[in-house]
């Protein structure tokens, strides 16, 4: 009886059933593995964004105690160099180029963010395809918060939500650092 059984169990194997059955564990054990270890999120979002998140974006260690508000109890002010436009107007600036992406190459969107962005922004940003860009216009005046005097969030309701841009200006020049979107 037992031979019988490996008989049947080698011959189904090498059967094009067998190697289909194969196939379908493989498949499912990888999908298994990915679910269990994957980020859970199968929504599509451009890179350099984040989304389904209230919280700023602007990060501070919990143990420093509250920075945005000084010991006289004012809020911080931007320090503007002389010469160099305002944190929300470069905001502004970078928030029109982001929206401008219908009917742009890749490279002519980026081209027009990079004056408005640190290096390191515009090296995430490097390769994104315009159409990915979830918003098309403005739909209001922007929110600026100040974070630190060379910190700025500035935030732009859009017709899809809200465009929030964290912006520094470590040597004087404010630049946007950081690109968040947050779906309506």
């Amino acid at each position: 009886m037992r031979e019988a059984v490996e008989a049947f169990a080698k011959g189904f194997l090498r059967s094009r059933y067998g190697v289909a059955v194969v196939l379908v564990v493989i498949v499912l054990a990888v999908l298994a593995g990915a679910k269990m270890f994957g980020s859970g999120s199968d929504r599509r979002t451009p890179p350099g964004l984040a989304t389904g998140t209230q919280a700023p974006i602007t990060t501070v260690d919990p143990s420093t105690g509250d920075d945005g508000v000084d010991e006289a109890g004012t809020t911080p002010s931007p320090v503007v160099k002389a010469g160099t436009p305002e944190p929300v107007t470069v905001a502004r600036a970078f928030a029109v180029a982001w929206l401008h992406h219908r009917g742009v190459t890749a490279k002519a969107w980026h081209d027009a963010l990079i004056p408005h962005s640190t290096p390191i922004l515009a090296d995430k940003l490097a390769g994104v395809e315009p159409e990915t860009v979830p918003a098309d216009q403005m739909i209001g005046e922007p929110t600026q918060v100040p974070e630190a005097d060379t910190l700025v969030e500035v935030a732009f309701p859009v017709d899809s939500g809200t465009l929030r841009l964290r912006l520094i200006a470590p040597d004087g020049k404010w630049l946007v650092d950081g690109v968040d979107w947050e779906p309506a």
